[in-house]
């Protein structure tokens, strides 16, 4: 039987609109229909699209929504993706595909000078080659533009005469003609308006403005200038119906300087924003200059971007008064979720909690108890700091079980986040968490979950306490073979390989020895730990979650919450149907652990002890309990999966490994972790309304100042943070904390420098 073919509908060069109720639809742009099947490839697929929109394969992203979802775009990125796709779209037969360009890519044409991601900005290359732009930001609120003739942009405006300028403001002034020019949409048609404005020099403003009819005047007051456009009837077209275009003021002179109101970058980022949502600042720095000529600099970019920003996704104040409607939605599509929020006294913001249904019951069903504490700063307008509980998955992927937004990390919020989370991740098991060991996080585990609860220390902020505490000048390998002899003594699972650790690190520093015996050890090593991590020693494991935040922590509060309830949705959906095709008793990582065991314990020698004890010998001799699922090696406690030598014992027994794994580690726990699905949040965008009432709750935002455009903890790609740190050393007298310059010693000429800093000034370099 033949494949049942799936006609992807594929669509390039328009842009999305969001309707009421949050839906998106795709408005312009090209269109081709192209089959598909289950034995499509991806390649050959993106190699159809790139001939068909001129584009280069590595340029694009494919997108499409899920069936009955037209507010969450689902990308296609590996075969799996495409396969899924085909699979979803099956019945109905036909498939809707969105082609959109990486941020900063270009058409792969020949022959065409430049074209960039708007049609502005491919008008504005073209006129370039004969007339540059040049444009000089001022300290203000608006960009001022210069123009001039050349192939060569000048920064240097003393360099540009006013006939130079004059001639190349001429390409602009004649854009819009008068009645019955037609433009080929509306947006068109408002780019066109904002050239022909900065050709003019006057401002305008609109009277009307949607996307079916436009009225616009100059500001100046008193000044006749009008226009109207309207959309022709059954099509895209955008007509000019009226048109007065006589100037009484000043604005209509030709000068050399011209100015840009900032609307007009805030509209270009705008449109930048849509297709890359993490659009960066530098690179709206770098970006505006290339395709406009205009220089701003970083605060201005950065304070465009958040305009911008603004008119895509609402109001950042707006967004706090929406927290108790949006708290309510949540509840409502969601049933069994949490979603909670306080106020301050004053009605600011002080923090808000939600976990959905979905994380809830994934946790209880399908979770170790295991969970991983963290917490990374926000960048939004108001800032804020983001608070998560993670769990680990059967397959030990990231499970996101609850997050909250607070105004600040203080011990209060940590105890308020746990108090709410004890209510939603309470198990019959006595639950491990992995964290820091300060801001009152040991205080408030104690108080809330008592006896019931172990704490495990994170070993990275160990680390980090341990390299900040050493007084002596270390050199940057001695500090690096320290923390190496830390971790490995957190990771050793018994006295023994613990002692070892510690003596090696003894060895290079009795001070970082004491620390360490100091330190809590049953805490954070694991041959002293009393819960159960299941051979994680670090938070770091969350860090996954925070890569999610990156994309979404400078949005408004409600539409960062909406942005990772559909990650959430989509990594729930994508898990569900991909465990559902699983053959494996176990999951997929945990197979893979399981059969390297088996393949180790060919050649052990067995010999049983006595009932349900065995002696296994390998390089090693050990002592294995098949009735207490107990090895002295340890691993078999601590990884819930057998140990070889554990698997020695269970193949002479003629049993199975698989039924001695833990049942968190089983295909069928996996897929009830994920069986619940994440709901849409309708009207997250909508304004508040109507007029206050007394039984209207209004949350204003927190009292705190925008924050600077860099902010929030440096972290490595990796995760973790950078522990260690180069002390300078001389290459004279091989001494730390100084180089040959600031050496005490005499030097070769006889000369002596000025003396060594002093020990509390010591420089340091980033490895």
């Amino acid at each position: 039987m033949a494949p049942k073919k799936v006609i992807a509908i594929c669509q390039s060069g328009g842009g999305f609109e969001v309707g009421k109720d949050d839906s998106m639809s795709y408005i312009g742009g090209e269109a081709y229909a192209v089959d598909l099947d289950e034995q499509s490839k991806l390649s050959q697929f993106k190699q159809e699209l790139a001939e068909m929109f001129e584009y280069h394969v590595d340029s694009m992203l494919i997108k499409y929504f899920l069936p009955g979802n037209k507010k969450t775009l689902i990308t296609i990125s590996r075969e799996k993706d495409l396969q899924r796709m085909v699979n979803f779209y099956e019945e109905s037969g036909q498939v809707e595909v969105f082609i959109l360009l990486k941020e900063g890519a270009a058409r792969d044409v020949v022959n065409t000078p430049v074209i960039s991601s708007s049609r502005a900005t491919t008008e504005l290359m073209a006129v370039s080659h004969e007339r540059s732009i040049i444009a000089v930001a001022d300290d203000t609120t608006d960009i001022e533009m210069v123009i001039t003739n050349g192939s060569t942009p000048s920064t240097e405006v003393s360099d540009i005469t006013d006939e130079n300028c004059r001639n190349a403001v001429l390409q602009w002034e004649n854009i819009i003609t008068g009645v019955d020019q037609r433009f080929s949409d509306f947006t068109e048609f408002r780019e066109a308006l904002h050239k022909y404005s900065i050709a003019h020099g006057f401002t305008y403003k609109f009277i009307k403005n949607d996307c079916q009819r436009v009225a616009v005047k100059c500001k100046a007051e008193g000044c006749p200038w009008r226009i109207w456009a309207s959309m022709v009837s059954g099509t895209q077209l955008f007509c000019i119906k009226k048109m007065n275009s006589t100037h009484t003021c000043e604005g209509v002179a030709v000068r050399a300087r011209h100015r840009v109101a900032r609307d007009w970058v805030g509209n270009i980022i705008k449109e930048k924003l849509k297709v890359s949502p993490n659009y960066k600042t530098r690179d709206i720095v770098s970006d505006i200059k290339r395709e406009y000529g205009i220089d701003l600099n970083y605060s201005q970019a950065y304070r465009a971007k958040g305009r911008a920003r603004e008119k895509l996704h609402g109001s950042y104040r707006e967004a706090y008064s929406q927290l108790p409607l949006f708290c309510e939605k949540i509840v409502e599509t969601n049933p069994g979720s949490v979603a909670t929020f306080t106020t301050k006294e004053d009605s600011s913001f002080h923090r808000l909690f939600v976990s959905f249904y979905a994380s809830i019951s994934g946790f209880r069903q399908g979770c170790r108890p295991l969970l991983f504490l963290d917490s990374t700063p926000l960048n939004s307008k108001y800032k804020g700091i983001l608070l998560s509980a993670t769990a680990a998955d059967g397959d030990d992927a990231l499970f996101p079980v609850a997050f909250a937004v607070v105004d600040d990390e203080t011990d209060d919020n940590w105890h308020w986040f746990l108090s709410h989370l004890k209510d939603i991740a309470s198990t019959p098991q006595q639950i491990t968490f992995i964290a820091d060991f300060q801001k009152g996080l040991v205080e408030s585990l104690r108080e809330i979950f008592g006896g019931g609860a172990y704490h495990g220390y994170c070993i990275r902020h160990i680390a980090e306490k341990l390299n900040q505490d050493l007084k002596e000048p270390f050199s940057y390998e001695a500090r690096r073979l320290m923390v190496q002899d830390l971790y490995a003594a957190a990771s050793a699972p018994k006295l023994d390989a613990f002692e070892r650790c510690t003596e090696n690190l003894k060895a290079i520093s009795p001070e970082a020895y004491n620390w360490v015996i100091r330190s809590e050890p049953d805490h954070w090593a694991t041959a002293f730990f009393g819960g159960a991590r299941y051979g994680h020693v670090s938070s770091d494991f969350g860090q996954s979650f925070y890569s999610w935040v990156s994309d979404a922590k400078e949005l408004p509060i409600t539409q960062m919450v909406d942005a990772l309830r559909g990650k959430l949705m989509e990594l729930f959906y994508r898990r569900r149907v991909d465990s559902s095709q699983w053959e494996t008793k176990l999951t997929l990582s945990m197979e893979e652990k399981l059969k390297n065991e088996i393949s180790k314990a060919s050649s052990f020698q067995v010999s049983q002890l006595h009932d349900g004890t065995f002696e296994v010998r390998s390089d090693s001799v050990d002592i294995v309990n098949i009735e207490h699922w107990d090895c002295s090696c340890k691993n078999w406690q601590i990884t819930g999966l057998p140990c070889c030598h554990a698997i020695a014992v269970i193949v002479l027994l003629d049993r199975s490994p698989y039924d001695y794994c833990s049942g968190y580690f089983t295909a069928e726990s996996y897929r009830a972790t994920y069986s619940e699905s994440i709901n849409p949040i309708p009207n997250v965008e909508g304004p508040v309304m109507g007029e206050p009432t007394e039984t209207t709750f209004i949350v204003t935002p927190p009292p705190t100042k925008s924050p600077s455009p860099k902010v929030g903890k440096r972290r490595k790609r990796d995760g973790t943070f950078d522990i260690i740190r180069r002390t300078l050393q001389c290459s004279k007298c091989k001494g730390l904390g100084h180089n040959k310059r600031a050496c005490s010693k005499v030097s070769e000429d006889g000369e002596e420098s000025s003396g060594p800093f002093p020990s509390s000034d010591v420089t340091t370099e980033e490895s």
